[in-house]
């Protein structure tokens, strides 16, 4: 990295270089670097095909693909909030995290300036991930009840969580154009896990519609019209038919539904997906704003969370707990 003016990100060290040492970083100075959408879906694609999870987050990571982002996340890190002016912040996208052979995704929008852009670990370092990693340990997903920094100790358990745009957005709003740049990360980490992932857990509104090309780029049929997000919303999708192929998903009792259709639920569906089926679950963001107004509240989570574990065969009782 060039040494920028005095007091510029690039001055400070800013962003991490990749491979000097924080914790969990997944890149090395050799990972190669996206500068445009072009180059995303192209590196995405190369290790995709080769399989290789970790390589498409050491990507991930270094991703520079849009200006407004890598500016902006640039800047938070070199200017910090006055309660963590004495850290250093990690200033570059975050990949997926926790199990390679999850049965639950967990899926947000973007890191926060303060949280993910901070600690290098998605929902870590932040009020949002303090209530989100409280109700997964409740139910079994995480070995810790907080998650405050890369390194930690902290670890997911039968479960990953990813965004749907890897860098922190001002005022938490990516754009249309932003996300669309994103996707194929997304679509290619979900590829890679897809085999082993039985629940979906989206959390808001965004992450639901940024489900829903993931999921067509597994071979997944999605519903049409779609169905419209909200807390405790469920969709049970088909398992595809094969490469590149489409499945009916399966309607009530069994029978097959419409082409193009998938069986479609309020919170009281019970059971899990059948072999291959994957179930998406909507759940409010518990962001700083829904966990204060009580629009979403820790039972809210629990309930959300219980169900994927219930219907994923994951989860149980947290680790050394009764």
């Amino acid at each position: 990295m060039t040494p920028g003016p005095p007091g510029t990100p690039a001055a400070l060290g800013l962003p991490v270089p990749p491979g000097s040492g924080w914790p969990e970083d997944p890149a090395t100075p050799a990972t190669p670097v996206a500068a445009d959408a072009a180059q995303v879906r192209a590196l995405a694609a190369e290790a995709e095909a080769a399989g290789s999870l970790g390589e498409l987050m050491a990507r991930q990571s270094v991703c520079r693909a849009c200006p407004r982002l890598v500016e902006w996340r640039e800047q938070v890190a070199a200017a910090k909030r006055a309660s963590s002016r004495t850290q250093r912040y990690w200033g570059r996208p975050i990949p997926g995290w926790g199990d390679e052979h999850a049965r639950v995704l967990i899926l947000g929008l973007a890191p926060a300036a303060h949280g993910g852009n901070r600690t290098g670990r998605i929902f870590t370092g932040d009020r949002s991930g303090d209530v989100l990693f409280a109700a997964l340990h409740r139910c079994g997903l995480a070995a810790l009840p907080t998650s405050t920094s890369a390194g930690d100790g902290q670890r997911l358990i039968g479960a990953r969580m990813v965004a749907a745009v890897r860098c922190a957005p001002p005022d938490n709003k990516p754009s249309v154009t932003e996300r669309d740049t994103c996707a194929p990360w997304l679509a290619a980490e979900f590829t890679l896990v897809a085999p082993t992932v039985r629940v979906i857990v989206c959390l808001g509104g965004f992450a639901w519609q940024a489900a829903w090309p993931m999921l067509r780029s597994a071979g997944f049929a999605p519903p049409r019209p779609r169905p419209k997000f909200g807390h405790g919303s469920e969709v049970t999708l088909a398992a595809p038919a094969g490469p590149g192929g489409r499945a009916a998903p399966a309607g009530p009792g069994g029978r097959a539904a419409p082409a193009g259709r998938a069986e479609v639920a309020g919170p009281a569906l019970g059971g899990g997906p059948g072999r291959g089926e994957v179930l998406l679950l909507g759940c409010y963001h518990p962001s700083q704003q829904n966990t204060f107004t009580g629009r979403v509240t820790p039972a809210m989570l629990d309930a959300v969370f219980g169900r994927a574990c219930q219907a994923a065969g994951a989860g149980g009782a947290p680790p050394g707990g009764k």
